[in-house]
């Protein structure tokens, strides 16, 4: 059995959380990575562990620093969407892949190479 990947879209996730997240984009997206550390052990509902998560960020939240909490960091080089919908092309045919965002547009992207789409609310935001 294949271990699932949870791809993350760290601009969406937090986004959806009005705390001022704008003036330290990177110190927000190293908030997230570390809330989420505690899913690899626990999994999220209808998903056990154990899962593989990756955060994909962009622009100035790629600074996030590096961190050894299990936790996959993909800087995309330009949009993150297109990150997560390439990372998504790649792994769908051979794993479970589960997409965290309320990102319409890459909803239709993501499920039409076989993800699935869950909302922010579904992991921990801080």
């Amino acid at each position: 059995m294949t271990v699932p990947l949870v791809v993350v879209d760290g601009a969406n996730v937090v986004g959806s959380v009005p705390d001022g997240w704008w003036r330290d984009r990177a110190g927000a997206a190293e908030r997230l990575r570390d809330a989420l550390a505690p899913v690899l052990a626990t999994g999220l509902p209808d998903l056990p562990a154990p899962i593989e998560i990756a955060l994909v960020v962009e622009g100035k939240a790629r600074e996030v620093g590096a961190t050894d909490n299990g936790i996959s960091v993909v800087r995309a080089s330009g949009s993150g969407d297109d990150a997560i919908a390439d990372l998504v092309r790649v792994s769908a045919p051979t794993r479970r892949v589960v997409v965290i965002t309320a990102d319409r547009g890459l909803r239709d992207r993501v499920t039409a190479f076989g993800a699935e789409v869950r909302g922010p609310t579904s992991v921990p935001r801080r």
